[in-house]
């Protein structure tokens, strides 16, 4: 699944009602009538919610429907339904052939052999996906005019992926295509976590030719080859999926999907019947989860692989002293953050993996509440004490004019604890997300859902010291060395070990405070047939159905 940087330390509904703020896109669009795959600038549409089969969703505007750009998880819970890789996540999590029928690996675990689908087409209907496709997508990626952040990390295991990248190779060298139906692929080593990175959007097949038909903005008017093609996308008002009568896995159940983001509440919305499905906030959990409330029939709850945390960037002051990141880590107390704050509507975080991923530890040592040695620890560290700090901001996304409850008492935590007082910097989510990986704090509140159910996705890409997405530039040589290591051992418990090892390590060291794993609480209409209230984003819309 994709990485998420959600508004706020707030809870919602993964890949439907994540908090995002207006984004950097000022082009509204609405759907033409020539090309109904193809928004425009046109007038609104009549009422494209009105149809028995019809699904109606809440929705946030993405930052960006380009899959080499994806960064985060409003933007893929869009284009995991537009576009399609060479396998993706099955509704259990498991890595299923997509785009590619069939894949065969190497003896030496090193050389992936994909024999691509003969029925799998572009949106326009011009033509079908071949290998060359897919080697043109991949290299897009990478190619540092593209500016994705986030292809190397997916895409660096393979062979002249990185000297590709940096600009010394004219190709990837790893990336072949035998003829029109055969894609190979040759990584660096045996990973046993490869072919799971191929389900991130930077492995996305797109088009050639819709892409270099307006390279600043074509993704405005995608030529995909999911199971969806957007039909209208006008900004800060809804986003309008058709159903794509030629999808090779076979035409969805539902004719359309609109996500509508101009209804205010969306719990207000879906109790006046104006949507299909609600996410439940920490203002109503109490109500909903009351078996004498009617609606708590509709209710619904999934476990995320995900973690919240607050970010330290250690190469700034006064986070470059470990002292100072465990004392503030000792200051939280997180039992009744959880209890008391969030009302329980989330699990407490010992550490950076959530229950439910591999390598799970139950039994991780955490940083607990200690007042009186977040104390003795401010007292240790060079600062010496709370009027020896610099002044401190944390940065958080959103718009609002005030802070989340979370958030509010975190920074009362610390301030009767320690005596500090943190400003909080709050931005759009597009800022954020420059701000962040630029290095540009000193402390962040962030959040992160897997990409895929495997802890490399964790550990290694956000904490390793060379991963461009270690944005608190976290630097330890035997952290690093153990998820190394585990990169390509091949026993399953070994490498588990390995990442256990690890993630006590960090957490040790304070490089992030772990706050909690979110739940997705949610609303489903009784007619509405098989929603997966998945813990991390994976296509679903294909397989509802409405049965009124």
């Amino acid at each position: 699944m994709l990485k998420l940087i959600r508004n706020r330390l707030s809870t919602g509904f993964i890949a439907a009602l994540m908090v995002i703020a207006v984004m950097l896109l000022a082009v509204s669009c609405g759907s033409s009538s020539e090309d109904p795959g193809s928004p425009d600038d046109s007038e609104p549409s009549s009422d494209v919610s009105s149809g028995d089969n019809v699904l109606r969703l809440p929705g946030g505007d993405p930052i960006t429907l380009d899959p080499a750009l994806a960064s985060d998880a409003e933007s893929a819970s869009y284009i995991v339904e537009i576009f399609s890789g060479l396998v993706t996540l099955d509704r259990d999590l498991n890595v299923v052939p997509d785009v590619a029928q069939s894949v065969d690996v190497s003896d030496d675990g090193k050389t992936y052999t994909f024999k691509l689908r003969t029925n799998a087409n572009f949106h326009d209907g011009s033509r079908r996906v071949t290998a060359n496709d897919f080697k043109y997508s991949m290299e897009r990626s990478l190619d540092r005019e593209t500016q994705s952040t986030t292809a190397v990390l997916y895409l660096g295991d393979i062979v002249g992926a990185k000297e590709f990248a940096n600009g010394r190779a004219e190709e990837v060298s790893g990336i072949k295509a035998i003829d029109p139906n055969t894609l190979e692929i040759t990584i660096d080593a045996a990973k046993p976590y490869f072919l799971s990175k191929l389900t991130y959007p930077t492995a996305f097949v797109v088009d050639q030719n819709n892409v270099e038909s307006n390279p600043r903005s074509w993704f405005r008017r995608p030529n995909g080859t999911g199971p969806f093609k957007l039909t209208e996308w006008r900004l800060g008002e809804r986003i309008v999926l058709d159903a794509y009568e030629r999808f090779y896995n076979g035409r969805p159940s539902v004719d359309r999907v609109v996500f509508n983001m101009a209804l205010g509440s969306s719990l207000t919305a879906y109790e006046n019947n104006e949507l299909d499905l609600s996410g439940v906030g920490i203002n109503d959990i109490e109500r909903i989860r009351d078996e004498r409330e009617p609606l708590n029939q509709q209710f619904v709850t999934q476990e995320q692989l995900d973690v919240w945390y607050i970010e330290f960037n250690s190469t700034k002051a006064p986070f470059d002293d470990p002292k100072v990141r465990q004392a503030f880590t000792h200051a939280i107390d997180k039992d009744k953050l959880v209890e008391v704050v969030l009302l329980d509507a989330v699990r407490k975080a010992n550490g950076v993996l959530p229950p439910g991923m591999p390598g799970y530890n139950a039994n991780l040592d955490g940083l607990e509440y200690d007042p009186n040695r977040a104390k003795q620890l401010l007292s240790e560290s060079k600062y010496g004490s709370a009027q020896g700090l610099p002044p401190i901001t944390m940065i958080s996304s959103g718009g609002g004019a005030s802070l989340g409850p979370s958030s509010e008492a975190i920074l009362a935590m610390w301030e009767e604890t320690l005596g500090v007082t943190v400003e909080v910097q709050q931005s759009e989510f597009a800022t954020f997300l420059q701000q962040i990986q630029r290095g540009d704090f000193q402390m962040a509140e962030q959040g992160w859902i897997a990409d895929y159910v495997d802890p490399e996705d964790f550990l290694d890409i956000k904490l390793h010291s060379q991963s461009t997405d270690n944005y608190g530039r976290y630097n330890n040589a035997e952290f690093d060395r153990l998820v190394e290591q585990a990169r390509t051992e091949q026993n399953s418990e070994a490498r588990m070990n390995l990442y256990r090892q690890a993630e006590q390590i960090v957490v040790n060291d304070a490089a992030w405070i772990p706050l909690y794993h979110s739940m997705d609480n949610a609303l489903v209409k009784p007619y509405v047939k098989d929603y997966n209230v998945s813990p991390l984003v994976i296509p679903t819309l294909r397989y509802v159905s409405i049965e009124r």
